[in-house]
């Protein structure tokens, strides 16, 4: 048989709101990383904004358990959840921050290259510049340096000047 364990009083209504405050804000973390990723631009500043929300909702949620735990009531429901929510937007966030960093340039001339891209051809050609462009930067970073016989190359987008890596 097991032992029976003793049941806790519920949470105040300040450490409640705190959990509730944490589980909303790591929800709107989310939420806000999947509306922002349509554009390049917006995008930075909507996965700095995300990135607040969830770091705010993991301090939130582990202070309302924190809390709890020091008055001897129970741990609120949210507040656990808001954490995880909280986890999953800081993580994604500092991933989409990583890649706009790491790849600013060929996002931006992609999503420009498609803003003048009228039909369907114009459209394969700014993915497929933009599929090489990509190719291209991973090659560079795994190897730390141009490849042999590799040169850059400028050449025009929609107007913007743009330096890609070319191989011989």
């Amino acid at each position: 048989m097991l032992p029976v364990r003793r049941q806790l009083p519920p949470a105040g209504p300040a450490v409640r709101q705190r959990a509730l405050a944490a589980l909303l804000l790591g929800a709107l973390s989310l939420i806000g990383l999947m509306l922002g990723l349509g554009n390049v631009h917006r995008g930075i500043y909507v996965a700095v904004l995300t990135l607040l929300f969830a770091a705010a909702a993991i301090w939130l949620g582990i202070t309302a358990s924190k809390k709890a735990r020091r008055s001897g009531t129970a741990r609120p429901r949210w507040a656990v959840s808001g954490v995880v929510l909280g986890g999953l937007g800081l993580g994604l966030s500092a991933l989409w921050l990583l890649v706009l960093a790491v790849f600013w340039p060929q996002l931006s001339t992609y999503y420009n290259c498609m803003s003048g891209a009228n039909t369907v051809a114009a459209q394969q050609a700014c993915h497929n510049q933009f599929t090489n462009s990509v190719g291209n930067e991973i090659s560079l970073l795994q190897n730390g340096r141009l490849r042999p016989g590799a040169s850059r190359l400028d050449i025009r987008v929609g107007g913007l000047g743009r330096s890609v890596l070319r191989t011989s």
